[in-house]
């Protein structure tokens, strides 16, 4: 029939309709596999880094949200009037352990009226050296001004093996509230708290049992308070002999404050537990990791919780406000409060722990080692351009 065509031409008409079919069917069973965007985000084949973000949010300002623990402040009461400061006046060091019968000389001093000696010597971190005296929490709470000796946190951290700072120190050496820090040939120390010691060149406070882990000198160090300020440093190092070394710690005291500059102190100048703001936790957790930039951390924050406003369940069961898979925690989480527990709902834990599972995929190497450790945490090469740009954005900003 005419206009119909011919058996030769529907069978060419069918052919290609297979093909199409079939080549049509392959690209779509491509583009929606798998495969192709995990081959195409693989670690060697990086893209270009996005641009960095603009103004990113206050760290400073911003309040990690998980509650505080208690911090065991029990095991050390509440201060207040059960505790009676008797602040040194005179601090000495020995050449080497002072015997009993010095010390009952030493108590004989005039104006002389309570007398303790206690471990001291000198660590380094990163080749920086601090001072340190070793104590026992509950006899030396006394020989510390009264606004040290009224906070339990203080002496509940001694009492854990942890390392408590001189204020004055913490700042000089850019010392990190709830960091740890690499003894030179020795231990992690973890910063616990910072407080005005009132001890001229002491950096610190350890246990004595962690000061014998430590190696530091047994009995070398002597305090003295008195009845009046004016004990007689002479007489001090005549006792003690040659080499001694003897500080009055009232000679320089300060003048007192005016009644405006009182109002203008912290109401609390001792620092302890756990960071106050997201900036120092990031901070502090970033040390778990040499070479690894806090503000890393802070731009994955950003990224997955929105620091802590969006803990999950994500659609894939990744928890907290670092957005960790149950089973990447159970191999990497940390405590990271020394409250116990490691904790995936809690930022004291969860930023520590990015921190070392970041250092476990080489990010304190930077470069390339630091965005494939990122492309682990997150495995698309868009992810490592966005965290690097907001990064970038937070170094800007707190340069």
């Amino acid at each position: 029939m005419p206009g119909l065509p011919s058996l030769r031409a529907v069978l060419l008409m069918v052919a290609a309709v297979v093909v199409l079919t079939v080549a049509g069917g392959a690209v779509a069973v491509v583009v929606g596999d798998d495969l192709f965007r995990t081959a195409r985000e693989t670690p060697e084949q990086p893209l270009r880094r996005a641009e960095p973000q603009r103004q990113p949010e206050r760290l400073d300002r911003l309040v990690p949200t998980t509650a505080p623990v208690n911090d065991r402040a029990a095991d050390f009461g509440a201060g207040g009037p059960g505790v009676t400061p008797t602040p040194p006046h005179v601090l000495a060091i020995a050449r080497g352990e002072v015997p009993k019968r010095t010390r009952h000389a030493l108590s004989g001093i005039r104006h002389v009226q309570k007398i303790t000696v206690v471990d001291a010597g000198t660590v380094k971190v990163s080749g920086t050296a601090l001072n340190l005296l070793a104590v026992d929490p509950a006899e030396f709470r006394s020989w510390t001004p009264k606004a040290v000796a009224d906070q339990p946190a203080v002496w509940s951290a001694l009492a854990r093996g942890e390392f408590v700072a001189e204020s004055a120190a913490a700042r000089r050496l850019g010392l990190v509230l709830g960091a740890d820090y690499q003894i030179d040939g020795g231990p992690r120390l973890r910063l616990a708290a910072s407080a005005p010691l009132g001890l001229k060149g002491i950096d610190g406070l350890v246990s004595a049992e962690l000061g014998g882990r430590l190696g530091l000198a047994k009995g070398v160090a002597v305090l003295l308070h008195g009845t009046r300020p004016d004990i007689s440093p002479a007489s001090v190092r005549r006792l003690l002999g040659p080499g001694a070394q003897v500080l009055s710690l009232t000679a320089a005291a300060p003048k007192p404050r005016t009644s405006r500059q009182q109002d203008r102190q912290p109401h609390n100048p001792v620092a302890a537990n756990r960071p106050t703001s997201y900036l120092d936790l990031y901070k502090q957790s970033a040390t778990r990791c040499p070479g690894l930039s806090w503000t890393v951390l802070a731009a994955i924050g950003q990224v997955e919780s929105s620091h802590g406003r969006n803990n999950g369940p994500s659609s894939a069961g990744a928890l907290g406000p670092m957005q960790f898979m149950p089973a990447t925690w159970k191999a990497y989480g940390v405590d990271g409060d020394g409250d116990g527990k490691a904790d995936i709902w809690s930022p004291y834990d969860a930023v520590p722990g990015a921190a070392n599972y970041l250092c476990a995929n080489g990010a304190g190497k930077g470069g390339e080692k630091l965005r494939k450790a990122i492309w682990f945490y997150n495995h698309s090469w868009d992810y490592v351009n966005k965290v690097m740009g907001i990064a970038e954005a937070y170094a800007r900003t707190y340069a």
